[in-house]
């Protein structure tokens, strides 16, 4: 029956029950502090561009890049000369720094048109450097783009698959500075919790704790657990060994639903205390149809359509279903499967339970 509500009606991805909380690695629900990667930025331009290029007059920092870059270059002063060209684009790009990335280690880039390009297909990025929100300079990207998507116009229509406008290079950027974090001179260390919980916490702090000799912990927060390395230099050994342990995760009771897709998910501790369901309702069925009138023979009349509208209402009548007090989820999915109903249906159900009061539960739409 609950395999009907899940695949029939393609309703409703409930997690089962009766399984109990796996256990999961501690590397899984946490991140350590300094482990982290940092967001870089640059301004730069994408040249080789086969006329699909910003237009000066609309994007007049493209102008300006020109000139700047070839004034550098030795070109002279161009300033009030009339640069018409369509094969450069103004383009920011963007990147993640690892963390513990080294000087001459290379990072992917993610290039985006900021003018009216109509593509990137086929440029080359010049020397662009990457910035950090301090300002400092961390990477230099350049190399050719490479784009997924392509627009293709003619004189009546046009096709466009994908974003032309973006694109990316493969170890795009060197690494030309590091970000100075020393673990070895750390004789703690805190644990960020990827979703806060008391009793997540707390049992964070107590697997640590129960092998003797490697650290000690001790939650802060329901966010944080702090960690103090026994002997000092010894942060790396400690770490591997800790973020290898085994930890059941607690979570609380919630009821998410999308509503556009009608895709509901209960979670396992989700209960309800005892109440009465009913669902019913009408459904009106709508058919068109088409009679052709044509004239007798050798008459004076034209041959004419007449429409045809055929209207049937269904009505469908549902009793009362109890659904017993302090349910498990099981029973609970059991319960709304035993009235018949569809998804709507039971996001419907769902909500009402939680205006009455008897779903203890947190009730999240998306």
């Amino acid at each position: 029956m609950l395999k009907r509500v899940l695949l029939a009606l393609t309703l409703a991805v409930v997690l089962p029950a009766a399984a109990a909380q796996a256990q999961v690695r501690l590397k899984d629900i946490v991140n350590f502090e300094g482990v982290r990667s940092n967001q870089l930025i640059g301004y730069g331009l994408v040249v080789g561009l086969d006329g699909t290029g910003d237009s000066m007059r609309n994007s007049p920092f493209t102008r300006k890049s020109i000139e700047g870059m070839l004034s550098r270059l030795g070109v002279g002063n161009l300033t009030g000369e009339g640069l018409n060209t369509k094969n450069t684009a103004a383009v920011m790009v963007t990147a993640k720094l690892p963390p513990y990335a080294r000087r001459g280690s290379e990072i992917d880039i993610e290039v985006s048109s900021l003018g009216d390009a109509t593509s990137l297909r086929g440029g080359t990025l010049l020397v662009t450097p990457l910035s950090g929100a301090d300002g400092q300079i961390y990477a230099v990207g350049q190399g050719p783009v490479a784009v997924g998507g392509f627009s293709f116009e003619g004189a009546a229509a046009d096709l466009t698959r994908g974003v032309p406008t973006v694109a990316r290079i493969e170890n795009g950027a060197t690494v030309e500075q590091e970000i100075d974090f020393d673990l070895r001179r750390m004789t703690s260390i805190r644990l960020a919790l990827r979703n806060p919980d008391f009793t997540t916490a707390s049992r964070i702090a107590e697997a640590i704790n129960a092998h003797v000799g490697i650290a000690r912990a001790e939650p802060l927060d329901p966010g944080t657990v702090e960690v103090r390395v026994i002997e000092k230099g010894d942060v790396m050994e400690a770490l591997s060994t800790i973020e290898n342990l085994q930890v059941e995760p607690d979570t609380p009771a919630k009821v998410v639903i999308d509503a556009k897709s009608g895709t509901i998910v209960i979670g396992a501790d989700v209960r309800i205390d005892e109440v009465a369901i009913s669902q019913g309702g009408l459904t009106v069925s709508i058919s068109e149809s088409a009679q052709v009138s044509q004239p007798e023979p050798f008459s004076i009349g034209e041959t004419v359509i007449v429409p045809q509208t055929d209207i049937e209402v269904y009505e469908r009548d549902s009793g009362f279903a109890v659904v017993g007090g302090q349910v498990s989820l099981r029973e609970l999915v059991d319960g709304l499967n035993a009235i018949g109903i569809g998804a709507q249906e039971i996001i419907s159900i769902l909500q009402a339970i939680k205006a009455a009061g008897a779903l203890h539960a947190d009730l999240e739409i998306i």
